[in-house]
């Protein structure tokens, strides 16, 4: 009878570290499991261009336009008359457009690029301004005198305050203590308390105030499209604290940079068919740059680097881009009839 030779007892621990040892694979490899990737080989997801919105007054429609290729991505029917003015969610997912003929206000959806609500504000609704939480808009309404607020969430119109006549331009304090209404044939400036909705002072500013926009230093800057100046109010004192001749029919105001050189005020004249550029500081107020651009300038907006000025021109109906650090045009785009207002998404 053969004699069995007894086998060596693998220990049960030992025999599971053999298979893990096998299983994992070699030195370099195990260096490539710790390699961090190349930063320069990750493709990261690219950030969405922003869009540039263009209201055209005298074809009741909204030209959106992609802000890297400047081309036009569509055309928004407001489904109003007279689309004049333009607001933009901060999210840009709302845009509020005003329609003069109509008083009404459009809501546009911008994902889906097409009018989603029309809201009754007051005879000629003339500007539209959102307060700096984005939960309300305040709309002009020039034949009826006063301001409509609307609820930005439900559509609903909150209430309506007395302004001027003819008011024609809006916009906020930097902290959204006081709202600034232009009022045409007052020839002022009329300063709300947002909290207590009462007109707290009347700042005379000239012929036919029109425009209104704060600046970075929180500084309000207007224009006066009866006569050939803008001027400046401090909101601390509530006072107009300068002014400044750019050419007859000075429409909207605008801030970017030349180069270094900067914030610059970008003064769109329609008298001169140029964008004007003034030095920012009150205290030395001074034309730094004149650029020629299309027939009728009006609307302007500057993107937020402050590189890039866009233009309509409610005679040429086309938007200008302009290269704020050579001062050229560097795209011009066919919109609707008679662009008056331009607003762009962040």
């Amino acid at each position: 009878m053969a004699q069995l030779t007894p086998r060596p007892i693998v220990p049960l621990g030992l025999l599971c570290l053999t298979l893990i040892l096998t299983m994992l694979p070699g030195c370099a490899e195990i260096e490539d499991l710790f390699k961090k990737p190349d930063p320069e080989s990750v493709a990261l997801p690219e950030p969405p261009k922003p869009r540039i919105y263009v209201a055209n007054e005298s074809s009741s429609t909204v030209s959106v336009i992609d802000g890297g290729s400047y081309q036009v991505l569509g055309t928004v029917d407001a489904r109003n008359h007279s689309t004049h003015d333009l607001a933009l969610t901060r999210d840009g997912r709302r845009l509020f457009a005003t329609n003069l003929a109509s008083g009404r206000l459009s809501v546009i959806d911008t994902d889906a690029m097409e009018t989603v609500a029309s809201i009754y504000t007051g005879t000629r609704c003339h500007v539209v301004t959102l307060t700096n939480d984005n939960k309300q808009a305040w709309v002009a309404n020039i034949g009826d005198d006063n301001l409509s607020i609307l609820d930005t969430t439900t559509y609903r119109i909150l209430g309506t305050i007395p302004v001027g006549k003819g008011p024609t331009g809006l916009t906020f304090s930097q902290d959204g203590r006081f709202a600034y209404v232009s009022n045409q044939a007052d020839k002022a400036v009329s300063v709300i308390d947002t909290a207590s909705h009462q007109i707290i002072k009347k700042i005379p500013v000239g012929p036919n105030p029109h425009f209104l926009v704060v600046a970075q230093d929180g500084r309000i800057w207007g224009t006066n499209t009866g006569a050939s100046d803008i001027y400046v109010i401090d909101p601390d004192k509530q006072e107009k604290i300068a002014s400044f001749e750019v050419g007859a029919q000075p429409q909207q105001i605008a801030f970017a940079y030349k180069g270094m050189q900067g914030p610059l005020a970008y003064v769109t004249v329609g008298g001169l068919n140029k964008v004007i550029a003034v030095n920012a500081d009150p205290g030395d107020l001074r034309i730094v740059d004149q650029i020629e651009v299309g027939k009728g300038p009006n609307g302007i907006w500057a993107n937020p680097e402050g590189t890039r000025l866009f233009v309509g021109h409610d005679k040429s109906n086309d938007l200008r881009v302009i290269d704020s650090g050579s001062s050229q045009v560097i795209a011009t785009v066919p919109v609707g009839r008679k662009p008056i207002r331009v607003v762009v998404s962040r």
